[in-house]
């Protein structure tokens, strides 16, 4: 029974994990995939502080619960404030537009972009706990 309940679990972690990056890649007005095969490393940082960003949540949320439900339920709430924090940070930032930056490749703001992603994503996590 355990080996079934551990394969589910895996099974809901990874399903989790891509629908958060889908949700993500939803947000931007460019093809985040499309910009990466191009080589848009600016998109490729970004994307990866994403990825990690989400796993922290996601880890977070599957080891301070027991049950599946529990744990989907509160990874949806820090995704959501981590979704929040992408809207909140493009608004303080009134001089430029991050996906119009990230499109032109500046990979500074990649970099910084991603930064903010896994720093808020620790935050979360600690009011997930």
């Amino acid at each position: 029974m355990i080996v079934v309940d551990l394969i589910i679990s895996l099974f809901v972690i990874v399903l989790l994990q891509f629908a958060g990056m889908y949700i993500f890649s939803l947000m931007t007005p460019y093809r985040d995939m499309e910009e990466i095969n191009n080589g848009n490393v600016a998109v490729g940082i970004t994307m990866g502080g994403k990825f990690v960003a989400t796993a922290i949540i996601l880890a977070i949320a599957a080891y301070t619960n027991s049950s599946i439900w529990h744990m989907s339920l509160w990874f949806a709430v820090g995704y959501a404030c981590l979704i929040a924090s992408y809207w909140v940070f493009d608004w303080v930032t009134p001089g430029m537009k991050l996906s119009d930056q990230l499109k032109e490749g500046n990979v500074a703001v990649g970099i910084l972009l991603s930064a903010v992603y896994i720093g808020i994503a620790i935050s979360i996590s600690s009011l997930i706990i």
